[in-house]
């Protein structure tokens, strides 16, 4: 689906802005294909992400085995008027390149910027990490240079059979309680929101 598909820098950042979970594709030194979660973190033209020296998919990485990271943000289910036509409404994007190792001060701000990502203001309220906690700490970067971003946010292009009935369809839209409920255009009056809607909406 082509049309699912944006060069758009800008929302690539607003969705690396909205998740911190990423999923690291790459292949170990066996050739067996592995994926891993982790938090990934937008900083500047990087992205980062963190772990102990002692992991090994982690040195992996830090040797220069190409990858690939995956984040996605799910933002509602699009409710059609059939099974067959229902989806979800999603940002997600897949970033490729290498990641390289961060040393001395740089590995330090971009620690500072992983910490205040997952929790804004708290590299002010806690001490500075010691030389053996950062000793311990891997750091990866890998440059935002390439990169492939979908974004669904339509309504079901339902057929107009199943316009004509008596099916509702629109959105269930996720966010902050209470979620919001947007009938999809052309539903005919008097159809009303089914009970499985309104039961993830909070309204029954």
């Amino acid at each position: 689906m082509p049309e699912l598909m944006s060069t758009d820098r800008a929302e690539l950042d607003a969705l690396l802005a909205s998740t911190v979970v990423g999923h690291v594709g790459f292949v170990d030194d066996t050739g067996r294909a592995r994926v891993l979660p982790t938090a990934v973190v937008r900083w500047g033209e990087r992205i980062v992400i963190h772990g102990s020296t002692g992991s090994g998919w982690l040195r992996r990485l830090a040797e220069g085995a190409p990858a690939c990271v995956t984040v996605t943000a799910v933002d509602g289910v699009v409710v059609a008027r059939s099974a067959f036509e229902s989806s979800l409404l999603y940002r997600s994007a897949v970033l490729f390149g290498q990641f390289t190792v961060l040393q001395g001060t740089e590995k330090l701000a971009a620690l500072d910027a992983l910490t205040d990502r997952l929790l804004p203001g708290r590299v002010a309220e806690v001490r500075r990490p010691t030389a053996k906690e950062l000793a311990a700490t891997l750091l990866l970067a890998m440059p935002l240079t390439e990169w492939s971003l979908r974004t669904s946010d339509g309504f079901a292009e339902d057929p107009d059979d199943d316009v004509a009935g008596p099916a509702w369809a629109g959105q269930v839209r996720l966010g902050p309680a209470p979620l919001s409920i947007v009938p999809a255009p052309g539903l005919r009056p008097g159809i009303p929101v089914p009970a499985s809607v309104a039961a993830v909406a909070g309204l029954r």
